[in-house]
């Protein structure tokens, strides 16, 4: 049975490692360092809050460190890296401002919303009422006029920016006036474009009106999976209180460690990752489109973040193209969302987009046979196996 597990494990990191083009918008690659924290010795041990186990002070000291580095990256008052997820942090921060029967308003999932704070979600277990913010498809983004009317109207007590399908800024400065009029706390989901918000190339929401900034730090940032919140002080007190031991008890001390580590690689590259993030994701949209593919947003640029999105309509349709994609070793969600942190990672630029445009068209729009464009495509990928905007 070991060896069928260590078998299967290996086969998987052979196959998405160094043969596939991974264009999964929510996930990236670690640096060997940080992926090697992961399995240090503090994966094993225990600190908490209120001093309970001793042998603690290396452990207490490296996430001071690390929520001292997040402040710097992300220009916050306030961190926590203890949320075990970027879904949890979303529980935390509702959990912590909310009581029930309150209102939120956040995109929902019919306009490329984060489920998991929707109906059958968290507001499900806190019993909060939902409303979706008003959506224009065709910009892939929030109808500023609008939702200053249902601000007004429902006097949310959260308001959440943010989303799964995330191409453009979301209009934090306009409607954070409004919400704060009717004493709504700002929040900002950020856990597809932390990345970008480190580096400095997409928006800064703490610094538009947002108190709150939260996510996953695995997608366009590059550390381990977990969660992370960054906040101004006075809500990050409340967070503080509430966090521990409600919420998060053992938060993964090894997890922390490659999250910090992670950080640190954020601040000294993290302008350069992502500026070349975007440039490719546009250099990868340009490409499609010119190839005769539906991408998503033409007249705006198609996207200013990681993100490309191909516009079928329908799931079925959707998925299908996926699973197409994948025969041919290109990897993809069934949204048909496309992202380039990992490939930007590796080292690819504008003219490897333009390649990677090339199989997805072989593929899709030529209805080339798969199995023949997946030789050329892990031939290709095996020549990008180290890891760029990291310490060496």
């Amino acid at each position: 049975m070991i060896d069928e597990i260590v078998s299967l494990l290996e086969k998987h990191e052979k196959w998405r490692g160094s043969e596939c083009i991974n264009l999964i918008p929510s996930e990236n690659i670690m640096s060997p360092t940080v992926r090697t924290l992961l399995s240090s010795e503090v994966g094993q041990r225990y600190t908490s809050s209120d001093k309970f186990y001793m042998g603690t002070r290396f452990i207490d000291e490296m996430e001071h460190q690390g929520e001292e580095l997040a402040k710097q990256v992300f220009g916050a008052e306030y961190s926590s890296l203890r949320p075990l997820s970027g879904h949890i942090a979303d529980l935390i921060v509702l959990a912590s401002f909310t009581k029930p029967n309150d209102t939120i308003t956040c995109v929902a999932p019919k306009d490329g919303g984060y489920p998991g704070i929707w109906d059958e979600g968290i507001p499900s277990f806190l019993r909060l009422k939902n409303v979706g913010l008003p959506f224009m498809k065709e910009n892939m983004n929030i109808d500023v006029r609008k939702a200053e009317e249902l601000i007004r109207k429902k006097k949310p007590r959260i308001l959440v920016f943010g989303a799964s399908f995330f191409l453009f800024p979301h209009p934090v400065g306009e409607l954070a006036e409004v919400a704060h009029e009717v004493g709504a706390h700002v929040c900002y989901d950020g856990s597809h474009v932390l990345g970008l918000i480190a580096g400095t190339q997409f928006q800064n929401p703490l610094r538009d009106g947002a108190s709150l900034l939260f996510g996953s730090t695995h997608k366009s940032l590059f550390g381990p999976q977990g969660g992370i919140i960054l906040a101004d002080k006075e809500h990050g007190e409340v967070i503080e209180k509430k966090i521990y031991p409600a919420l998060v008890d053992n938060a993964h001390w090894n997890r922390i460690a490659a999250l910090a580590v992670a950080l640190a690689e954020m601040k000294e590259f993290g302008e350069t990752y992502a500026r070349q993030v975007v440039k490719n994701a546009q250099a990868l949209a340009e490409a499609l489109a010119d190839s005769g593919l539906p991408v998503a947003c033409a007249k705006l640029g198609f996207t200013q973040s990681h993100q490309v999105l191909l516009d079928y309509d329908g799931y079925e349709r959707d998925r299908a193209v996926a699973k197409k994609l994948e025969q041919a070793n290109i990897i993809a969600d069934c949204g048909v969302r496309l992202g380039v942190c990992e490939l930007t990672r590796r080292g690819m630029k504008h003219r490897e987009m333009q390649r990677v445009a090339e199989f997805i068209k072989r593929v899709i729009k030529d209805s080339e046979r798969p199995q023949k464009v997946k030789s050329e495509v892990s031939r290709f990928a095996e020549q990008f196996q180290e890891i760029q905007y990291c310490f060496k």
